[in-house]
């Protein structure tokens, strides 16, 4: 198991004020945030577009902290490798998105990033457990990927308790990731689910005092 802090916060930009995103950036590692997420999104998989490779490039220069990319898209074989030389530490894929996710997540490792794999709410764990032992990372999403501001589906936490028992049971290495619907009104049930990365948007840029939010989540309980 990776030696980190948890839980680690990692407020995703998705919900910032893209004409400013240097200012996000700022407001993530003054407020201690751990990690910086992107929500890559294609209009394809997901009904969305945000941003490419040179988003991620171009913040990589203003932030020192690790930045988490989540490819929610279609065809990820032909992005990995920019989104890695652009800045990203971890990448993750879906895993609804194509039946060769070996060999992706294996493409992702070769560059030398960690890797990580997603699914949606109507996803039942099983299906990726085969790929447990070859990921860093396994994202649960908590709302339909898409669209910041959704409300958390509550169904979606009892998968964190199947992964932390996988990884229990059979000496894995891969950290726990939620995502969706995050808030201090939702704060209790995501700690009693106990992943290890929590992803934040709308409700860490809208706070009257982002760092006093993080540190709600941190102090645990």
């Amino acid at each position: 198991m990776e030696k980190l802090k948890t839980p680690i916060m990692a407020p995703s930009v998705l919900a910032s004020d893209f004409s400013n995103m240097e200012k996000a950036l700022a407001l993530i590692d003054k407020s201690g945030g751990d990690w910086v997420h992107f929500d890559v999104m294609d209009g394809s998989f997901v009904p969305d577009i945000t941003f490419g490779h040179k988003m991620v490039r171009d913040m990589r220069h203003h932030s020192t902290l690790p930045f988490d990319v989540h490819l929610m898209i279609m065809h990820p074989e032909s992005q990995i490798a920019k989104f890695a030389h652009a800045g990203a530490d971890r990448i993750t894929i879906q895993a609804e998105v194509t039946i060769h996710l070996h060999r992706l997540i294996m493409q992702i490792k070769g560059i030398g990033r960690k890797a990580g794999i997603s699914i949606v709410p109507s996803t039942p764990p099983e299906q990726i457990k085969e790929l447990l032992p070859f990921v860093d990372l396994v994202l649960v999403m908590t709302v339909n990927p898409g669209y910041g501001g959704q409300k958390l589906i509550p169904e979606s936490l009892k998968k964190v308790a199947y992964f932390r028992q996988q990884r229990k049971e059979k000496g894995y290495d891969y950290l726990i990731e939620i995502d969706g619907g995050v808030n201090k009104d939702t704060r209790m049930e995501i700690m009693e689910a106990k992943p290890d990365v929590i992803v934040t948007g709308s409700a860490f840029f809208k706070a009257p005092y982002p760092d006093k939010y993080l540190q709600l989540f941190k102090k645990g309980k």
